[in-house]
C-alpha cells in the first residue's frame, strides 16, 4: 500500500505550487485506482494547517477550501486514513532514536511510525529526511 506525505498533498492542492500538475496527477491516479492507498490522519491535519497559512502563501486556501479538498480525497473508495494508537508511541521513539531525530523532525518519525505499524509498503514524499527510517521505503513520484 502507498501512503502520501503531506508535501505531496500540498502540491496536489495548491495551483501555485511548483509541482502542482505532477502531484495532482499522482494523487488522482491513486484515488481512481482500485488498489488501496493511504494518508496518515496527522498528514491531513498538517495539510490543512499548511495550505491555510497566510504566512506561507500570498493567497492562502480558505479553511473551507482546505476542508473541501480533504473531503474530496475521502470520497475515494480505495483511500484508507491511518490513525495512531497509543502503542504507536513506542514505534515513534524507536524511529526517533535510530534515526537520530531532533526538533521538528519528530513529525516525520510520527508519520513513519504510523506507516510502519500499519504495514505500508511505500511512502511517496518530496522529503529526503525520511531516509533516516530504513524500515520504510520512500520514493519521490514527481521526479
Amino acid at each position: 500500500m502507498i501512503a502520501l506525505d503531506t508535501n505531496i498533498l500540498v502540491h496536489a492542492h495548491r495551483k501555485d505550487a511548483s509541482l502542482h500538475a505532477e502531484a495532482k496527477g499522482c494523487v488522482r491516479e491513486l484515488a481512481e485506482a482500485a488498489a488501496p492507498w493511504c494518508i496518515c490522519f496527522h498528514s491531513l491535519i498538517e495539510f490543512y494547517g499548511i495550505v491555510s497559512h497566510s504566512k506561507i502563501w500570498e493567497l492562502a486556501s480558505t479553511p473551507q477550501q482546505a476542508a473541501d479538498q480533504i473531503a474530496a480525497w475521502r470520497e475515494s473508495p480505495s483511500l484508507r486514513i491511518l490513525t495512531e494508537l497509543p502503542e504507536h508511541i513506542d514505534q515513534v521513539m524507536t524511529l526517533a532514536e535510530t534515526g537520530k531525530v531532533t526538533g521538528p523532525m519528530i513529525h516525520d518519525a510520527r508519520i513513519a511510525a504510523c506507516c510502519v505499524t500499519h504495514g505500508v509498503n511505500l511512502l511517496w514524499t518530496l522529503d529526503r529526511d525520511f531516509s533516516r527510517f530504513p524500515q520504510l521505503q520512500v520514493r519521490n513520484p514527481l521526479l
